[in-house]
């Protein structure tokens, strides 16, 4: 499990073809992706299980937790991305709900656009 963040701070300023805006590069793939959008109510989890295929998260709204194999539990809130393996297993949880993009394919690999570790 890795984590990062891709908030306004952590991105870098557009200026291209007369632009004026912050962005934050999150993934580039070269093999389908599935991108979808997900909404956890107060006490909402994504269960337990293995990843299928590698996959991104990226919390827009709320808090919440993230876990792999271990027990032991990680905070998350918007702006954070965890990024799990396939096969990894992983579970999501919040009390006061969340809304998070998820991202899944074969080829996905945010490390190679360099955002932010938020570790670091």
């Amino acid at each position: 499990m890795d984590f990062y963040i891709f908030t306004k701070e952590a991105g870098k300023k557009v200026t291209h073809f007369n632009s004026d805006f912050i962005m934050s590069r999150i993934v580039t793939t070269d093999r389908p992706a599935q991108i979808g959008f997900m909404h956890l109510e107060e006490n909402g989890i994504i269960g337990f299980h293995q990843a299928v295929v590698p996959q991104l998260l990226l919390i827009i709204n709320g808090e919440g937790w993230v876990r792999g194999k271990e027990a032991t539990k990680f905070f998350v809130k918007a702006g954070d991305a965890v990024f799990w393996e396939k096969g990894e297993w992983h579970e999501t949880t919040t009390g006061k709900g969340l809304t998070a993009f998820v991202i899944e394919s074969e080829q996905l690999m945010p490390s190679l656009l360099k955002l932010q570790d938020k570790k670091k």
